[in-house]
């Protein structure tokens, strides 16, 4: 029998870290998924245990260039996401921002959909407030090594916020912070991934700078959580919302926590900090808690437990 309430849902860089996490939960709500991925950091690994569900589509297409097809609903989160990633291309990365929220959005326009877009706290560059509010407008630089994933970012939201004014899109713009979790790439240069990987080889871990900078750790399962729940809310509320855990801690103390979660008998080494890398990052989450009444559950250890497990049966340990 047909579900009423089901919805034919487009996610954007579906087989990627967060994006494959995000159709399996679309797919226990009884929504028909449309998965668009190029592969460029996607995984096919990642989706697939969803290969085979008779509601899951997998299409391989590049957001950059326009897509016909017909949905309800859309979650934009196509674009690489590690400093890696999107600075080995950075003109393609920007494109990916830039044209693949154009696309999303005339897609949109066209079909009337409700379109999600996966924002970042990178938006705030290397902050002068913190912890960062929405109301904060950032400290970006526009011509860094890292400008063309921020103002990639900042541009797709600009687009976001005047096709609602313009056109009366519905839309929705959550600002992700870092977020953890299976499904990582083990080579995509994120702390918790690197130290992992690292730790579990029992090679050197890398820290960049003296590893007093902050970072604030999501895991996945409560980020999807709040995407749902952003979604679901009434058109009037759009955004931004800062997505993440407000649990602040160091690189030092990361590195050090998963040392001993892994019974590890890596080192710390330390290099240069990277250019314009951000020394705090923390998100306010009280708008959150107010429009979405969400927080994140999952303590840290615990996630990162669930993650050690992940990556040891997957990489190779030499």
């Amino acid at each position: 029998m047909l579900d009423q309430n089901s919805k034919r849902i487009l996610v954007t860089g579906g087989a990627g870290f967060l994006g494959s996490h995000l159709c399996e939960r679309l797919l226990n709500e009884g929504h028909d998924v449309l998965c668009v991925d190029n592969f460029y950091t996607g995984s096919k690994g990642n989706i697939a245990h969803l290969l085979d569900h008779h509601r899951f589509e997998l299409m391989r297409h590049d957001v950059c260039f326009p897509l016909y097809v017909e949905v309800d609903e859309i979650y934009n989160l196509a674009c690489p996401a590690s400093p890696i990633h999107y600075q080995y291309d950075p003109v393609q990365t920007t494109k990916t921002s830039v044209h693949g929220a154009i696309n999303m959005l005339g897609l949109a326009k066209r079909v009337r959909a409700k379109i999600f877009q996966a924002s970042t706290s990178e938006v705030y560059g290397d902050p002068e407030v913190h912890p960062q509010r929405e109301e904060y407008w950032g400290r970006v630089n526009p011509i860094g090594l890292r400008s063309c994933y921020d103002e990639g970012k900042r541009c797709a939201e600009t687009l976001f916020f005047d096709y609602h004014r313009q056109h009366g899109l519905r839309v929705k713009v959550g600002r992700i912070f870092n977020t953890y979790g299976p499904h990582m790439h083990p080579n995509d240069g994120r702390v918790i991934s690197n130290f992992i990987v690292q730790a579990l080889r029992n090679e050197p871990i890398t820290l960049y700078g003296d590893g007093s900078q902050t970072r604030s750790f999501c895991y996945v399962n409560d980020l999807i959580e709040a995407f749902i729940r952003l979604n679901a809310t009434a058109d009037e509320f759009i955004g931004p919302v800062n997505l993440g855990n407000p649990d602040e801690y160091s690189i030092g103390e990361i590195a050090q926590k998963i040392i001993d979660l892994t019974d590890s008998k890596s080192t710390v080494v330390y290099k240069p900090l990277p250019s314009d890398d951000p020394t705090q990052r923390c998100p306010d989450i009280s708008l959150a808690r107010d429009k979405l009444d969400w927080q994140p559950t999952v303590r840290l250890e615990d996630g990162l437990q669930r993650t050690i497990a992940y990556f040891a049966e997957r990489i190779d340990l030499g």
